[in-house]
């Protein structure tokens, strides 16, 4: 059955991927799901999808995995024992703390360590395949037998699951989230975004199987470092090599969705929906400093205050919800802008699917994880006040005015930074 969830998650997540690659190429600014939801709905949704990413989304999604990195990197010091919690929250804390860093630094530097990344990403699914491939051939189908029996496939844990498994492929948005920066993007976006989306879901599905020529079912639930336990049972010594690839893996994607999620809120900022300061670039480095660090502190308040299930389930209400929004965004911009140009359009029947799955799984979750997605829920709705009493209302005391500014200039002070060029032109 969790072959068949992370089958279903790989095509509902190329259904959403091809939506986005519709957007993307009709809609060329940064900024993704904001961007595509201020077009679509206007600024109050918007200005609640960018609320929730800043104060859910992004630091639960950067702390959970991060704390897969900080396991990882660990486990070859534990081999023998179990790796304290607070061990891997502190080195989870230095990971974070050092990929922000690192895309304050340097644009350039942050790619090309991606692209590194990228590469060490498709080594360790390959490390875990092969040998998996290998067994099959030997005939070790021991584990796939009565493949469906004794499965506890409940439709209310069906959300769950394919939050964990969603979660697992959603890298796919990322590039709408810098589309400004994309060569081509008519082109580039959608060829790039199918091409990944295949790799991924065929690399997934193989490394799962890879892991049940060897791990039973009920072993693999046990194991908190699922390719160690794999990689221990059939490499010998070689096996030290699989932990280290996974923790630069997760390395990559921590890298990749603070590179993106940045770009969100300098595209927000600039549109007057977050502080000022946040579409400001550092004055040599030209890197969006501000946008990148605003993240640290909720992160590690995250990180030290939840574990990586409840934390998935908590950030994935919210993630999701808005993705199905976006995708019937499209829906409804088909038929209010008809005349908009659309280099790469998909058949209607695909967005209406994801969206309503999407949707679906939200309201189902609610049921499933009532405290943590109903937090979450909370959290959400507290957009609506917010967009009111910082947006809307332009009355604000003379003194609160005096008081933004003054904040601002000492930032800009302290971070050595100044607007953008497209806030100096506007």
């Amino acid at each position: 059955m969790s072959l068949t969830v992370w089958t279903a998650c790989g095509i509902l997540s190329l259904f959403g991927a091809l939506c986005y690659a519709e957007l993307g190429t009709c809609i060329k600014k940064s900024g993704g799901h904001y961007t595509y939801i201020l077009e679509a709905f206007g600024p109050l949704p918007a200005f609640v999808r960018v609320w929730v990413e800043l104060l859910i989304i992004r630091p639960a999604a950067t702390a959970v995995i991060s704390l897969a990195f900080g396991r990882y990197i660990l486990e070859p010091f534990f081999m023998q024992c179990e790796i304290p919690e607070l061990a891997i929250k502190l080195i989870t804390a230095v990971g974070i703390t050092l990929v922000m860093v690192l895309n304050s630094t340097s644009v350039s530097w942050s790619a090309r360590i991606q692209i590194f990344l990228t590469f060490c990403k498709l080594v360790a699914i390959l490390i875990i395949i092969v040998p998996g491939v290998i067994q099959l051939i030997k005939g070790e189908t021991q584990h796939f037998k009565n493949a469906f029996a004794g499965n506890d496939a409940s439709v209310m844990g069906l959300p769950l699951a394919f939050y964990s498994g969603m979660y697992a492929y959603s890298g796919w948005f990322y590039l709408n989230f810098v589309t400004e920066e994309v060569e081509n993007p008519e082109k580039n976006i959608p060829l790039a975004i199918c091409i990944s989306m295949i790799i991924v879901t065929v690399g997934y599905v193989l490394t799962n199987v890879a892991y049940f020529t060897t791990i039973s079912a009920g072993e693999l639930l046990l194991s908190k470092a699922v390719a160690v336990t794999f990689a221990e049972r059939l490499m010998g010594n070689f096996s030290l090599a699989v932990p280290v690839f996974v923790a630069l893996s997760c390395f990559g994607s921590m890298n990749g969705g603070i590179f993106a999620v940045s770009r969100m809120f300098f595209v927000a900022s600039r549109e007057g929906h977050l502080p000022e300061i946040l579409s400001m670039i550092h004055v040599r480095k030209h890197t969006p400093l501000p946008a990148v660090i605003v993240l640290h502190p909720l992160t590690m308040i995250m990180l030290f205050n939840g574990d990586l299930y409840s934390l998935l389930n908590f950030l994935s209400f919210a993630r999701w919800l808005f993705i199905g929004l976006v995708v019937a965004g499209l829906i409804y911009l088909r038929y209010k802008r008809p005349d908009m140009p659309r280099p790469f359009k998909v058949p209607l029947f695909i967005p209406a699917l994801f969206s309503f799955t999407c949707l679906f799984m939200v309201a189902l979750s609610l049921y499933s994880d009532p405290v943590n997605t109903g937090i979450g829920f909370v959290i959400t709705l507290t957009g609506v006040p917010a967009y009111y009493l910082f947006i809307v209302w332009d009355k604000k005391p003379k003194w609160f005015r005096k008081l933004l500014d003054r904040v601002t200039v000492t930032l800009q002070i302290l971070l050595e930074v100044v607007p953008s060029e497209e806030d100096q032109k506007s």
